[in-house]
């Protein structure tokens, strides 16, 4: 896996794809707000007169929440295993002398 790690560092392919990962974290936090208006305004254009169709915005915005915060925890363990070091307690605990 050291391999990997470096390989994925020395030829910045780790941060490419960092940085596309956080480009589709970033839309869909966007399309989080946007997906329900956009519904809002389809629903309301297909009004037939004397049929009331009501369909939750918020049907529409649970998708890109879970993909949301997937593509977000994917983005950050990413993070951390390629550039974050994991700090070391050993050194920090205090010991009986």
């Amino acid at each position: 896996m050291n391999n990997v790690k470096r390989a994925l560092i020395e030829s910045y392919v780790g941060a490419i794809a960092l940085g596309y990962l956080l480009a589709e974290v970033i839309l869909h936090f966007v399309r989080i707000f946007t997906e329900p208006a956009a519904a809002w305004v389809a629903q309301n254009e297909q009004i037939i007169p004397g049929i009331q169709t009501s369909v939750s915005p918020l049907k529409y915005a649970v998708p890109q929440i879970l993909g949301f915060v997937v593509l977000l925890a994917v983005w950050y363990a990413l993070l951390r295993w390629l550039y974050l070091e994991p700090s070391d307690n050993s050194s920090t605990r205090l010991t009986n002398p």
